[in-house]
C-alpha cells in the first residue's frame, strides 16, 4: 500500500549531494539478510525488483552510459557488493567492489526486425529470472532497441535487499531529467574508493555495527520496562487490556490468511511470465471515488474480480483469494535505499461480483489492517528468523507465502514527463518479486497513467494470456463505475 506521495524528479543541477546517499546503511538489516540468503537455499524465493521504462525513441548511448556512471558517483550503494561474514557470523556488509565495471552491469541489445514490445518484455522475463552475481553489486540494466514503431526500452533489476519498491522508484528518479536537452553543469563528485573488505574483515566490521546497536537496543528494552511497569502500576486493568490487545493483533498478523487458494493456482516453480495492463489514473480514481475507496481499493478488486473470471473461465466456481499486501513504512526522512516495508495478509473478497461492493470490502479489511498494533510484526520477528540456519528460513518464508494467490503492491510514481539520455518516459511498468506467491501484481502512476506489471508464476497460471484478459475485462468493469457515475 503506496502512502499516495508522488515522486518529482528534480532537476539535475538542484541535486543536493550531501543527503542523497545520507542513512544508508554499511551492514544489511536483519530482513534483507534474510532475503538476500534464503533463495540460495530455495531459488524459487529469488527476489529481484525490476522496472521496464516504454521509450518514445532510443536515448544516446554515451549519455546514458554517462548517466550511469553520475549516479555510481551519487549513490555509492550502485558501486557495492555484499561481503558475507565468516562463517556466517552477522549480517551481509555492502562495500565498494574494487573491480566494479559498469559495462558488465549496464548492456545494449537490438533486436531482430520486426519486433514489438511483447518481445522485449520476453526478453525482460528472461533477465529477472537469472540470479545475480553475488559477488558483484546485485543489479543490473539493459538498453533495448530495435522495436518496429521506433520506441526502446530500458530495463533495471535491482536484488531486494538492495532497496524496496519506493527507494527503487527514488534512486530511478536519478536518472531521470525533466527536460530532453543534457545538463552539462549538474554538480557531482568522486566516485567512492575501492574496498577490499573479505570476509574477516566484514566480521569485524559486524562485530562493530553490534557493539553500536546494543546500547541503544538496551535503552529501549529498559525504557519500555520502566514505562510498562509504571503503566502496570497506576492502570493494571488498562495495561493487561494493552498487552492482550497486541497478542490478539500478532496472530492476526502472523497467522496465514483463513482462506485455501484455488486448485487452479496451486503449484509453484520456477518459471516466470510478465504482462501489463494500464489505466488513466483520472478514471480509476472516478471509479474509486463512486464506490467510497480509494485508488488502492479499486485496484485491488479490480485484481480480484480478474481471478475470479479466470477461475470461471477454467471451469471452477470462484473462490475468496489468499492475499498479501506490503505497506510502505518510508518516510520523508529516510534515505532512498534500504528497506521500509512491512507486510500483511488477508482473505480477499472474490467472489463478490458486485464491484461497488468488492471494492467496499477490500476498503473495510485495508482500513483495518492499517490500524493494527502488531503491523510491525515483521520487524520485530527479523532479529529472529535471521539467525535460523537458511535452509529452515526458506523452508519456514516458502510454507507462509505458497499459501498465497497473490500479491499486490501499489507504489506513487512520478507525476510530471521525464527523460532518460534525451528519449522521453512514456510507460513505466514495476514488476515485484514473486517469491511462493502466484501472481504478484505491483501499479506504479506514471504522469496521469497506471501502469500495472503482472509477474506471473507459470506453474501456478497455465494460461497466462487468458488470465491477462479476465484481469482487463474486471479492470474495465471497476473503470465503468467512474463512467456510470458521471464522476470522470
Amino acid at each position: 500500500m503506496g502512502d499516495g506521495r508522488p515522486l518529482v524528479p528534480p532537476s539535475a543541477v538542484d541535486v543536493d549531494l550531501s543527503g542523497v546517499a545520507a542513512g544508508w546503511d554499511r551492514t544489511m538489516s536483519d530482513l534483507e539478510a534474510g532475503m538476500w540468503r534464503m533463495e540460495e537455499a530455495q531459488p524459487r524465493l529469488r527476489s529481484p525488483i525490476v522496472a521496464v521504462d516504454v521509450l518514445d525513441e532510443s536515448p544516446d548511448w554515451d549519455r546514458l552510459v554517462r548517466a550511469h556512471e553520475w549516479a555510481s558517483h551519487i549513490v555509492p550503494r550502485i558501486r557495492m557488493r555484499a561481503v558475507e561474514p565468516v562463517f556466517g557470523l552477522g549480517n551481509p556488509v555492502w562495500s565498494v567492489d574494487p573491480e566494479f565495471d559498469l559495462d558488465y552491469h549496464l548492456r545494449r541489445v537490438r533486436l531482430p526486425e520486426p519486433a514489438t514490445f511483447d518481445h522485449a518484455l520476453r526478453i525482460c522475463r528472461h533477465l529477472a529470472c537469472e540470479p545475480f552475481d553475488k559477488a558483484r553489486p546485485p543489479w543490473t540494466a539493459m538498453l533495448i532497441e530495435g522495436l518496429d514503431d521506433g520506441r526502446a526500452v530500458y530495463f533495471v533489476k535491482t536484488h531486494h535487499s538492495m532497496t524496496d519498491g519506493m527507494g527503487g522508484i527514488g534512486l530511478m528518479t536519478l536518472l531521470h531529467s525533466r527536460r530532453r536537452e543534457p545538463t552539462p553543469d549538474k554538480p557531482d563528485r568522486l566516485p567512492a574508493p575501492p574496498e577490499n573488505l573479505n570476509t574477516v574483515t566484514a566480521f569485524g566490521e559486524e562485530v562493530v555495527t553490534q557493539l553500536r546497536r546494543t546500547p541503544g537496543l538496551i535503552r529501549g528494552l529498559v525504557d519500555g520496562a520502566v514505562r510498562t511497569a509504571a503503566a502496570a502500576v497506576t492502570d493494571p486493568l488498562g495495561t493487561a487490556g494493552d498487552v492482550l490487545g497486541y497478542a490478539n493483533s500478532l496472530r492476526r498478523i502472523v497467522t496465514p490468511p483463513p482462506a485455501e487458494g484455488s486448485p487452479l493456482l496451486r503449484d509453484r516453480g520456477l518459471g516466470r511470465w510478465f504482462g501489463v495492463l494500464e489505466v488513466g489514473l483520472p478514471e480509476l480514481k472516478a471509479a474509486a471515488r463512486a464506490a467510497g475507496g480509494s485508488v488502492n481499493d479499486a485496484y485491488v478488486a479490480a485484481l480480484l474480480g480478474g481471478f475470479a473470471r479466470y477461475q470461471r473461465a477454467r471451469g471452477q466456481e470462484p473462490s475468496p483469494v489468499p492475499m498479501g499486501m506490503p505497506v510502505n513504512m518510508r518516510t520523508a526522512s529516510d534515505p532512498s535505499g534500504g528497506n521500509r516495508f512491512t507486510a500483511v495478509r488477508f482473505v480477499g473478497p472474490a467472489t463478490v461480483d458486485d464491484p461497488t461492493e468488492r471494492i467496499a470490502k477490500v476498503r473495510a479489511i485495508v482500513l483495518g489492517l492499517r490500524e493494527e498494533p502488531a503491523i510491525d510484526a515483521l520487524d520485530v520477528a527479523a532479529p529472529v528468523l535471521s539467525r535460523l540456519p537458511t535452509w529452515l528460513l526458506a523452508n519456514w518464508y516458502l510454507s507462509q507465502s505458497t499459501g498465497l494467490d497473490l500479491q499486490a503492491s501499489n507504489v506513487a510514481g512520478v507525476p510530471v514527463p521525464v527523460y532518460l539520455a534525451g528519449a522521453r518516459i512514456d510507460r513505466m511498468f514495476p514488476f515485484g518479486p514473486a517469491p511462493g506467491c502466484a501472481v504478484m501484481a505491483t501499479m506504479v502512476s506514471h504522469v496521469g497513467v497506471c501502469c500495472i506489471g503482472v509477474n506471473l508464476d507459470t506453474a501456478a497460471v497455465a494460461d497466462p494470456k487468458l488470465f491477462m484478459d479476465c484481469l482487463q475485462e474486471a479492470l474495465d468493469e471497476v473503470v465503468a463505475l467512474g463512467v456510470s457515475d458521471g464522476s470522470s
